[in-house]
């Protein structure tokens, strides 16, 4: 066993009555380990940077689904346990070094622990995004789907000079009308599809829940330093949900969100 019972559930879920198609979701939420874990060999202030969590991201989603009277998910322990948006097996599902770090407590990991790390965090965190989509399904309600990440503003000694990034796989329908209204903002250096391009190795979520239901999806990364405190945080989320609003506004895109499961 992984997680005790008087831990806290990987899980965080609100706004299930929301009123609009809305679903955010957010991977890397949280930077909590399982007591059975330990540290992991790191310390305090290590499991305080970008290498143990999205900073802002969590802050971020919750404003966001608020703003947007819609639902939110979010996964609460550190992606150094398990990644929640890398498929399972992947190379870095379980990272043994991030950025220049060396992860101590995952180095020579037996497949039987990856497994229990699987079952007790990966697992029911896709569970519960999985659910909330089929109960909207069910009730025909139309969803949109919105995945939201920060980024470190210097990675291996490279400033980043986006602001914010737009991300996406096969399905560029929600992207494409996203980009050209958070680029309105002519201060605003926007990324399509950087500093990442989704690909199916590295975004579980939108390709797993969005993709495969054909629902209109995108993946928001905005940059650490302009969401690390609570006005920023709030700021993004406003913006977010405007231009999100925007784009969905007067499109079929709210039909889309209807399409059947593939």
């Amino acid at each position: 066993m992984l997680l005790s019972p008087d831990e806290p559930l990987p899980v965080g879920l609100e706004g299930r009555g929301g009123r609009s198609p809305f679903v955010v979701v957010c991977d890397h939420a949280g930077r909590l380990l399982p007591r059975s874990l330990g540290t992991l060999g790191l310390t305090e202030d290590e499991l305080g940077r970008h290498i143990a969590w999205d900073i802002g991201a969590g802050a971020v989603a919750r404003r966001l689904a608020g703003a947007l009277d819609g639902c939110v998910v979010w996964q609460r322990y550190s992606r150094l346990v398990i990644d929640c948006n890398r498929p399972i097996g992947a190379i870095d599902s379980i990272v043994t070094r991030s950025e220049r770090t060396v992860i101590p407590g995952n180095l020579s990991l037996p497949p039987a622990e990856a497994t229990v790390r699987a079952k007790e965090i990966f697992e029911p965190y896709h569970e519960a995004i999985r659910r909330t989509l089929d109960f909207r399904e069910a009730l025909g309600r139309p969803t949109i789907l919105v995945a939201v990440h920060t980024f470190t503003p210097t990675y291996l000694d490279t400033p980043r000079p986006w602001h914010v990034g737009v991300l996406y796989n096969r399905d560029a329908r929600l992207a494409e009308r996203v980009l050209p209204l958070l680029r309105r903002d002519g201060e605003l250096v926007v990324g399509d599809n950087e500093p990442y391009a989704a690909t199916v190795l590295t975004d579980f979520s939108i390709v797993y829940h969005g993709e495969r239901r054909a629902l209109p999806h995108v993946e928001l990364e905005v940059r650490q330093d302009l969401v690390a405190d609570a006005e920023g945080q709030s700021a993004w989320a406003e913006r977010l949900a405007r231009v999100l609003t925007t784009a969905v506004r007067g499109s079929p895109m709210l039909a889309l969100a209807t399409s059947p499961v593939r």
